[in-house]
């Protein structure tokens, strides 16, 4: 399901773009290549990352935190749940 292509990261984007989170990408020193704000809602990930870092660091981040999905549209309430199924069915 998870495709590491510029186009999942778009959706990835758009649906984190529909929650209360921010997004942002800015370089720094982040040992594990994000920092998140979670009193402010803010998500910032690496810039220098890959399109296939990119992506995995947002999975990461949406591991540990739950979105608000009412204001998702259809569209990113389906993904969203993918994700969330994908989460529980992956071998740890």
């Amino acid at each position: 399901m998870i495709k590491y292509t510029h186009q999942f990261l778009v959706k990835l984007e758009d649906m984190i773009a529909e929650s209360d989170y921010f997004l942002r990408y800015e370089k720094g020193t982040f040992k594990s290549g994000y920092c998140l704000l979670r009193d402010q809602k803010i998500m910032i990930v690496n810039k220098f990352f890959t399109t296939e870092g990119k992506i995995n660091t947002l999975l990461e981040i949406l591991k540990g935190i739950s979105l608000d999905t009412t204001k998702f549209s259809e569209k990113n309430l389906k993904l969203y749940e993918e994700l969330q199924q994908e989460e529980v069915s992956s071998p740890t």
